[in-house]
């Protein structure tokens, strides 16, 4: 029988692209993870790659060969599963991604909870706006809220987020209250920048047709709080996440604008890199999460109606 483990690099090369990248994603070397797939090729008698320079692809032996290596490691993960099941006490390292604002609001505070109610599993957590790749950064479950693009991944929904145009009074006694979507063009767009960002263009609904539009800032930040402290202070106009703003709009500190061209919901979601056999770690943390974030995002729908 081949390698357990070389049957997992096998498959990290596979759905990241490359050696080098599944080597960093698993802790190994590019040499390293080059001879685990030349010890796999030997022993099966065959080549499993066409590479090249620059690219690398499955050759009929390994597309037939990747495709069983899958089942076999979802059985092994169905197997674990079980085990963690009837032991009723999940173990092991749980890796965790959520954005900056609902981590350090919601996931952080529940995060202790978690602990107190699953001694035996650590967890291993990472705030950030940017969109982590769950299968390069090996992440286990991770909170966002965006497009999913890779079908690789499944999501389970939490819910839609609505999304609006804020800013401060005392920026729109300066400089005026936008009423046309490109009189933004005119204005202080304050901008969630970061290598992948989906804000750069902002989309508004115009008589049921979205417009996107290229918008500047003189600022941007890869934080969305502090976007946040930056419209109150006046810098400009920002788009939120209504549940972020929601006891500044009941205050009045910050302003809609534009509200009759909204911005489209957003999904709101937890990801997972399990097809099928979800591991009860990171079933047992969703079962907490989402309700957490469900009653979070109720009670500030509440302040702001």
């Amino acid at each position: 029988m081949a390698n357990l483990d070389n049957i997992h690099v096998f498959t990290r090369c596979v759905a990241l692209g490359s050696f080098s990248s599944a080597g960093r994603s698993l802790g190994l070397s590019a040499a390293v993870v080059s001879h685990r797939i030349k010890v796999l090729e030997q022993y099966l008698g065959c080549r499993l790659f066409h590479r090249t320079t620059r690219q690398m692809r499955l050759t009929e032996q390994g597309a037939i060969f990747h495709e069983h290596c899958l089942e076999i490691q979802e059985a092994i993960e169905r197997a674990e599963s079980s085990v963690e099941e009837s032991s009723r006490a999940p173990r092991g390292s749980l890796k965790v991604t959520a954005p900056l604002g609902l981590g350090r609001r919601v996931v952080t505070p529940m995060v202790a909870k978690f602990r107190l109610a699953y001694p035996l599993i650590d967890v291993r957590f990472r705030l950030s706006d940017y969109l982590i790749d769950l299968l390069t950064e090996s992440i286990d479950v991770a909170l966002r809220m965006a497009t999913m693009q890779d079908s690789s991944l499944t999501m389970r929904k939490i819910a839609n987020v609505e999304r609006m145009l804020v800013a401060s009074p005392d920026y729109f006694a300066r400089r005026g209250r936008p009423t046309q979507p490109e009189d933004l063009f005119e204005h202080e767009c304050l901008l969630l920048r970061f290598p992948g960002s989906q804000q750069v263009r902002w989309t508004l609904i115009d008589n049921g047709e979205p417009r996107h539009l290229p918008v500047y800032g003189a600022a941007d930040a890869d934080d969305s709080d502090v976007l946040t402290q930056w419209a109150l202070l006046g810098m400009g106009i920002a788009v939120k996440p209504m549940f972020e703003v929601a006891h500044h709009l009941k205050s009045g500190a910050l302003e809609p604008v534009l509200s009759v061209y909204p911005l489209p919901p957003v999904t709101l979601g937890l990801l997972h890199p399990y097809p099928r056999a979800m591991p009860a770690k990171v079933r047992a943390f969703a079962d907490m999460l989402i309700p957490e974030v469900r009653a979070y995002l109720a009670k500030q729908a509440a302040l702001y109606p």
